[in-house]
């Protein structure tokens, strides 16, 4: 043999180990279920190169040993979150029926947080309304405002929420603002940030980029703090699907309006969301705000039962699809679902039609038009076998549904960030609030019936007449999910 040739068969030794070392990590990382292994060791023996480049971004949940590390040691910081509660006050103690208990548990399994009573709450008549009425409780405030959204644009009502902040900070309001450092990269370039930080509000970038080579050496550059988080003075949260921008949405507008839904909430389940924020800022600034957290809960009136969920690759594994099939096994005569992106795991797929096979009358609505062509093709993918289990499904037409919305048997609800796709479930930081309440669930179910007002419901006929190519692709597109 020659020097060449023995050159040549070390090199295709060596990379031949390469693809077998990487195959084998992809089949024994944890927390992935089987089809996903599966399809990570097939992308890498039959694309060596791409498939183990593409292994490296997007093969693993992967926020960062430094991240994780730091995200540890804040929440070892906080307090307790049962030992700040005032038991003893009868307006905070929950009200839940034994049926629906083991809901909350499910809840209590991810953050801790047990479901407190004594809140107020209502549903924001539409995106505009929101905005005004967050920047009436921020021009209200006394002590202090924290806030983190996904997108936040310099648009109409972006700028309302930077001179709200403005104003606060200047008459001595602790104002606190993060935004994720993909999502709302337009507003952090702009002059607007600067204005708010000389102003004297403190801004934080969430998950920031930087140089996004040496960004992605430190963990996935995907990762992203896709929460909608505001909190004024430990007493009013906000909770829902809407970033901090105008629904005409410019950056998208071909897809606009955005239709969302938000709820003011006032009471004790504000303490659960700053929670949230307390522990995202001091994972991203070096500032000990845990103080906000070992103020006494304020009494308040007797009320609806709530809990904050609170998920991300720095918290439990599969917590968010638990919480979503949980609810799923829990309906006994109606499941209403308003989901902008639908890519499901087998397990959440399985409750879905579950519910519909048993006799639950199980509705979704997706948008007609989705902003990413991907996971329409991939939601679409899906609906064959939801329509012949049953399940009703609507596409809504008035723009980008953008509503993450569950309602069951009129009782229950669970709003908030997180889609019912694989981002939600295992990239992205998410927060939603379940509570128990009929009066608002029946609201926020008229509301789901306005959407299904104008949409247009989908067959299994109208399905098995999509062309073969649509057909492929879309399934094509859906096989990646559990790579993606």
């Amino acid at each position: 043999m020659t020097e060449s040739q023995f050159l040549a068969a070390t090199w295709t030794l060596l990379f031949w180990l390469t693809q077998l070392a990487f195959m084998s990590r992809a089949l024994l990382r944890r927390h992935r279920d089987p089809a996903s292994r599966f399809a990570w060791a097939v992308v890498i023996a039959v694309l060596p190169v791409l498939g183990i480049l593409a292994y490296l971004l997007l093969g693993e949940t992967n926020i960062g040993r430094r991240r994780v590390s730091i995200v540890r040691k804040v929440l070892a910081q906080l307090p307790d979150m049962t030992a700040v509660a005032d038991s003893s006050a009868e307006t905070i103690q929950p009200d839940i029926p034994t049926s629906y208990a083991h809901l909350f548990q499910v809840g209590h399994s991810v953050n801790g947080f047990q479901p407190v009573g004594g809140n107020q709450a209502r549903l924001m008549p539409d995106s505009n309304s929101t905005i005004e009425s967050m920047v009436a409780d921020i021009d209200a405030a006394t002590e202090h405002v924290h806030l983190i959204f996904y997108i936040w644009l310099p648009d109409n009502n972006g700028l309302k929420i930077v001179g709200a902040l403005k104003r606060a900070a200047t008459r001595g309001v602790a104002c606190r603002a993060m935004a994720d450092g993909l999502g709302s990269r337009t507003m952090i370039a702009s002059k607007h940030w600067r204005d708010m930080r000389d102003a004297g509000v403190r801004v934080a970038t969430a998950l920031p980029i930087g140089n996004p080579l040496l960004r992605m050496l430190r963990g996935r550059i995907d990762l992203r703090n896709h929460r909608k988080i505001v909190v004024i003075d430990s007493r009013i949260t906000y909770c829902g699907s809407q970033n901090c921008a105008d629904p005409e949405f410019h950056v998208k507008a071909k897809y606009a309006p955005w239709v969302d839904a938000m709820i003011r909430f006032v009471g004790p389940i504000a303490w659960q969301n700053q929670h949230l924020f307390v522990s995202d800022w001091m994972a991203q600034v070096d500032e000990d705000i845990v103080g906000y957290l070992r103020q006494a809960l304020p009494h308040g009136q007797p009320g609806l039962t709530a809990q904050v969920i609170g998920t991300g690759p720095t918290a439990r594994y599969s917590a968010m699809p638990e919480v979503f099939e949980s609810l799923m096994f829990a309906a006994r005569r109606e499941l209403f679902i308003t989901t902008p992106y639908y890519v499901p795991d087998e397990a959440m797929q399985a409750a879905l039609c579950a519910s519909a096979r048993r006799g639950v009358a199980t509705t979704v609505i997706f948008p007609a038009r989705n902003d990413s062509w991907i996971v329409g093709a991939a939601s679409r993918s899906y609906y064959a076998d939801l329509l012949a289990a049953g399940v009703r499904i609507f596409e809504y037409q008035g723009g980008l549904l953008h509503t993450k919305s569950l309602t069951l048997d009129g009782e229950i609800t669970l709003i908030g960030s997180a889609n019912m796709d694989r981002r939600s479930f295992e990239l992205n930081y998410e927060n939603n609030i379940l509570f128990h309440d009929p009066v608002l669930t029946a609201e926020l179910r008229q509301r789901q019936d306005a959407y299904l007002a104008r949409s247009h419901p989908m067959t299994s006929e109208m399905v098995a007449r999509w062309p073969i190519g649509r057909r492929l692709f879309n399934n094509t597109v859906a096989m990646l999910g559990p790579v993606l």
